[in-house]
């Protein structure tokens, strides 16, 4: 369960840096004594309180490991995504901001809250952790890091900083495989809804937990960050649990049937893992994601018939078998597909076996002011390098797809995932910036 005072304090050897409570604190002896001794007592009550219902908490995912968590984890319920642009320019305040989020992140995904907390302190200062995750289980929150074009950028200040120079040194240690996305024929991007410096996608079962680590993180970078976009999801599309239910999209057709599974170490290795060998050895053990926030015409496909929605997927839409199959796994014969069906024209078969890890989401954000539902899928792919994976198989579908017709891509980004935190001692993006 997320702890309080006495739990944080436990966590003082891992964190020594003084919190910003306690520094006011010092500002007043008095003051800060008798809160001290307030604080005591309440950590106590709050301590038992917690304890005993911490056989409850359970679903932790572990923060720390060569890879980061939120990939190739078992796909959470809940999403909530956002994209920031980097407001400092002193190299050393973006690394300053880099620790401090994982040190946060250490704390929110093992169910502990931010800090010192969100009560229990001076009552002059803002609390360390915003609170509303109080008394919620870790609910296998997981929290993963991705750096922009922005931030390698030689000019500078493209995104949020002032202009001029390479503003953190990063320009030449940009990866080739972080590459800019082409305008694919029928994109309608909104610059609003794209691009970032740096991204944070947080995946849980419960989405308050979601929106809450996201909030304090936004909160910890206040005047070094903002907030550019944010996405909310539900109802995951693409499963990386073997044996599990394939989930369905807002189209009702189950989707990421030849998805990437989180024990595929191999498959892992060869598509999604990023190598030294690759030529950007900072990012050995990474990955680099694509985010497409699609919008679904949902109106028109909710009227057209069973059989063309078929055949636009290549699919049926009960089992999920392919065109000519029986089963959802049975292996598909692209040629007796439409050559526009969705799955003859994105099935690796269809290109040269490449494969993504896929683990988007379903979203609504009320109505587009027509009546009409905005809602679609927020696109999440995982790749070793973007240039073999994503850009090839989007173009042929922005060509050729017959779901085109019911599709829009309105939002883009492409972020490189550095490697997993391996200890407590190490940061996200010290491979890069150290």
């Amino acid at each position: 369960m997320r702890e309080d005072e006495s739990t944080e304090r436990g966590a003082a050897d891992e964190n020594p840096a003084p919190s910003r409570r306690a520094l006011l604190g010092w500002g007043g002896a008095g003051l800060a004594l008798g809160a001290a001794a307030a604080g005591g007592a309440a950590a106590a009550l709050r301590d038992g309180d917690t304890t005993a219902r911490a056989s409850d908490s359970g679903a932790a995912v572990a923060f720390h490991g060569a890879h980061q968590a939120g990939i190739a984890t078992p796909v959470q319920d809940r999403l909530h995504f956002a994209a920031f642009d980097v407001t400092t320019d002193d190299r050393t305040e973006l690394i300053q901001l880099l620790k401090d989020w994982t040190r946060a992140a250490e704390r929110m995904t093992a169910g502990h809250a931010v800090g010192d907390g969100a009560y229990g302190g001076l009552p002059e200062a803002p609390p360390d952790d915003t609170g509303e995750a109080l008394g919620l289980p870790p609910s296998r929150l997981t929290l993963t890091v991705g750096f922009g074009p922005g931030l390698f950028t030689q000019n500078g200040g493209t995104s949020g900083g002032k202009s001029g120079g390479d503003r953190f040194g990063l320009a030449s240690r940009r990866p080739a495989a972080l590459a800019d996305l082409p305008k694919f024929p029928g994109d309608s991007l909104d610059p609003a809804r794209g691009g970032g410096d740096l991204c944070v996608q947080a995946c849980a079962d419960d989405p308050q937990v979601a929106v809450h680590a996201i909030r304090n993180l936004a909160r910890i970078g206040f005047g070094k960050v903002a907030v550019r976009w944010s996405q909310l999801g539900f109802g995951k599309t693409s499963s990386t649990t073997p044996g599990a239910q394939t989930p369905r999209n807002l189209f009702g057709f189950k989707d990421g049937t030849s998805n990437i599974a989180g024990t595929e170490s191999d498959a892992l290795d060869r598509y999604v893992w990023a190598a030294a060998k690759d030529g950007a050895e900072w990012m050995a053990g990474g990955s680099y994601l694509v985010a497409r926030r699609i919008s679904m015409r949902i109106e028109s496909w909710d009227r057209t018939s069973l059989q063309e929605q078929e055949d636009v997927f290549g699919r049926d839409k009960g089992e999920g078998a392919a065109v000519g199959r029986a089963r959802e796994h049975d292996k598909p014969n692209l040629k007796a597909m439409l050559p526009t069906s969705h799955v003859r024209l994105a099935h690796p078969d269809a290109h040269h076996g490449v494969r993504m890890l896929r683990r988007g989401y379903s979203f609504t954000d009320g109505t587009d002011g027509l009546g009409r539902l905005d809602a679609g899928l927020f696109f999440l792919a995982y790749q070793r390098d973007i240039r073999d994976a994503f850009i090839p198989v989007q173009r042929s579908l922005a060509r050729s797809d017959a779901l085109g017709e019911y599709i829009q891509h309105v939002g883009s980004a492409v972020f490189a995932i550095p490697p997993g935190v391996r200890d407590k001692g190490d940061w996200w993006g010290r491979t890069l910036l150290s």
